[in-house]
C-alpha cells in the first residue's frame, strides 16, 4: 500500500500560522482505516498488509516562508557553497519542526510503531479483537520550497538528519533527498510496486525551477524578497495605524494562487478594511518601492533576457499597481502564467502526457504536487490482447489555506478561501478488493466574516448589488449554461434588466 501527500508547507510561525497538530492525527487515523481496508483481499480473503509506504512529495519543510531571512545578509541564491546559507537554513528547519512538534510526533510514531489492523484468523477472516502493526516507512521528495535538503555535501546531511529525526524517515540522510524518484532505490521500488510515478511537479513552473533543483529560482526572491518584506515593512511602519483586519489579512498574502495576483488583492483588502484613503496610497506606495528594489535586485535582472516569454518584463508589469488593476488584468495575468508554460489551462495533466513511464506504460497512475488544486485526471485506455490498462493522473493537492480564483465573469476575478487536506492511497495485486487506488480530500469553508471577500479585478457594475435573488433573464432552455458566452458579450449569462 502507498500513500501520497505534497506541499504541508510547515513554517517556523514567522510566516504563518504552523499546521494543526489535528492534520496528522486525522492522517494517522485514516491511514489506519485505509490498512484495514487494504487487508481485504479479492474473493472475500483477509490479510494485513505487509507495509504501508508514505511519499511526502515536496513542499513538507517550508525553508523559504520565514521571517528569518529578513534578519539575514545571506540569501537562497547566495551559492549553496556558503556556511551561512546552510546555517540559515538549518536554524528554520529547526524552528519549523519545534514549531509543528506536536503534529509531527504523529508521523515519528507510525514510523516507530506502523499502523495496527485487525490481525487474520485461521479461516482468513478479519479478527474482531486481535490487532497487528503493518510497518510504515516515510520517504522524502523535494520540492522548490525545501530544495536545499537536495544539496549534496555534509553540511546538508547534517540539515537532513535533523529533518529525518523530526518527521520519522526513512529516507537515508547521507546523500541529498531525492528530486527525482530514480534518486532513491527504496523510494523507486515503492513507487514502482504500485506502478506509480511521481514527482513534486515544480520543474513545469518557470518561476520555481530554473534547471538546477540545487539552486534558487525567482519564486524564492518572490517570496522573501518581496511578500515577506511587504509584509514586515507595513507592520513596522504602519503596524499601528492600520486595522487589524488589514494586518491579520496581509498574513495571507502568499496563499493566494496565483502570487503575481497580489498587488490587486492587497487592493481589494483595502479597499474592504481601510476606510483612510491617505493610509491605503501609503500601503501602496510601500509596495510599489518594495517591487522596484526587488526587480533590481541582481539575481533578478540577470534573467531579463532568461526566456523567450520574457519573464522579467512581464514580472514588470504584473507587479506595479498602476499596471497591474486595468479591467480584465486577472484574466491577462493568468493566461501568461498559463503560456509560460506551455499549456492552455493551469492543470498540469498535460505534462503527465509526455512522461516516459507514462509513455512506455511502466506507471498506471502520474501524480504531481506543487499546484495545490486536487485532480484526478484520465489520460489513456489501453487494450491489448485481453490486457487493459487505465492511465490516470492525480495531482495530490495541499495541506494549507487556499484562496481560490472565482469563475463567474473572466473580466472580474474573487477569491474564496478553504482549507484543505488531501493525500492519495494506491493498492497493488489484490489489496483493496483488486481496487488500484482511492482519493481523500477534505475542504473546510472559511467565514467571509474571517476571509473578507477581496475582489482583484475593479468592477464595471455589481452583478448583485440591488438586483433580486431570482434571475428572471435566464434562457428557459435547458441546460442554460451550454449558451455559448460570445452569445451575451462573454458573460455566463445575459445582463439583468
Amino acid at each position: 500500500m502507498l500513500v501520497i501527500v505534497s506541499d504541508l508547507h510547515l513554517t517556523d510561525g514567522t510566516s504563518g500560522n504552523p499546521l494543526s497538530g489535528g492534520a496528522f492525527r486525522l492522517l494517522r487515523a485514516r491511514l489506519q482505516d485505509l490498512a484495514a481496508s487494504a487487508s481485504e483481499r479479492r474473493g472475500g480473503e483477509y490479510r494485513p498488509v505487509e507495509r504501508l509506504d508514505l511519499v511526502l512529495l515536496g513542499d513538507v519543510l517550508d525553508v523559504m516562508r520565514s521571517q528569518r531571512w529578513l534578519r539575514e545578509q545571506v540569501r537562497p541564491w547566495s551559492g549553496v557553497d556558503s556556511a551561512d546559507l546552510c546555517r540559515v537554513a538549518t536554524e528554520i528547519a529547526a524552528g519549523i519542526l519545534h514549531a509543528n512538534d506536536a503534529g509531527l510526533a504523529e508521523l515519528r510514531a507510525l514510523a516507530q510503531q506502523g499502523v495496527m489492523v485487525p490481525a487474520a484468523t485461521r479461516d482468513g477472516r478479519r479478527s474482531a479483537e486481535a490487532l497487528q502493526p503493518a510497518p510504515v516507512r516515510i520517504h522524502y521528495m523535494v520540492g522548490n520550497h525545501d530544495w536545499f535538503l537536495h544539496v549534496p555535501g555534509e553540511n546538508y546531511n547534517r540539515l537532513r538528519r535533523l529533518a529525518a529525526a523530526g518527521l520519522g524517515l526513512a529516507t537515508t540522510t547521507e546523500a541529498p533527498f531525492p528530486h527525482e524518484p530514480w534518486e532513491d532505490n527504496e523510494l523507486l521500488q515503492a513507487l514502482r510496486r504500485h506502478k506509480v510515478f511521481a514527482r513534486h511537479g515544480d520543474i513545469y513552473d518557470p518561476f520555481n525551477y530554473e534547471g538546477d533543483r540545487n539552486a534558487a529560482s525567482l519564486g524564492d526572491a518572490i517570496v522573501i524578497d518581496l511578500l515577506q518584506r511587504f509584509v514586515a515593512t507595513v507592520g513596522s511602519k504602519l503596524g499601528e495605524e492600520l486595522p487589524l483586519s488589514v494586518l491579520d489579512g496581509l498574513q495571507e498574502i502568499d496563499n493566494v494562487r496565483p502570487l503575481l495576483m497580489a498587488p490587486v488583492w492587497i487592493e481589494g483588502l483595502l479597499e474592504r478594511a481601510c476606510p483612510d484613503p491617505g493610509l491605503r496610497t501609503r500601503v501602496k506606495r510601500i509596495w510599489d518601492e518594495l517591487a522596484d528594489d526587488f526587480l533590481d535586485l541582481p539575481f533578478v535582472r540577470r534573467r531579463d533576457t532568461w526566456h523567450p516569454a520574457d519573464v522579467v518584463d512581464g514580472l514588470q508589469g504584473a507587479l506595479k499597481f498602476s499596471r497591474s488593476l486595468s479591467l480584465g488584468r486577472a484574466s491577462a495575468v493568468a493566461h501568461w502564467l498559463c503560456k509560460l508554460r506551455g499549456a492552455a489551462t493551469e492543470s498540469f495533466y498535460h505534462h503527465a502526457l509526455t512522461e516516459q513511464d507514462f509513455r512506455n506504460r511502466r506507471a498506471k497512475h502520474v501524480v504531481y504536487g506543487h499546484t495545490h488544486r486536487p485532480e484526478s485526471t484520465a489520460l489513456d485506455a489501453s487494450y491489448a490482447e485481453g490486457y487493459v490498462l487505465h492511465q490516470m493522473y492525480f495531482n495530490a493537492g495541499t495541506w494549507r489555506r487556499v484562496h481560490h480564483p472565482t469563475r463567474f465573469d473572466p473580466r472580474e476575478r474573487e477569491f474564496i478561501a478553504e482549507e484543505t487536506l488531501t493525500f492519495l492511497a494506491f493498492y497493488r495485486d489484490d489489496e483493496r478488493e483488486g481496487r488500484p487506488y482511492e482519493t481523500w480530500s477534505g475542504t473546510l469553508g472559511i467565514s467571509p466574516q474571517e476571509a473578507t471577500a477581496r475582489r482583484i479585478d475593479s468592477q464595471s457594475t455589481l452583478h448583485a448589488g440591488g438586483q433580486p435573488i431570482s434571475t428572471p433573464g435566464v434562457p428557459l432552455r435547458a441546460p442554460h449554461f451550454a449558451v455559448p458566452l460570445a452569445a451575451f458579450g462573454g458573460h455566463a449569462r445575459p445582463p439583468v434588466k
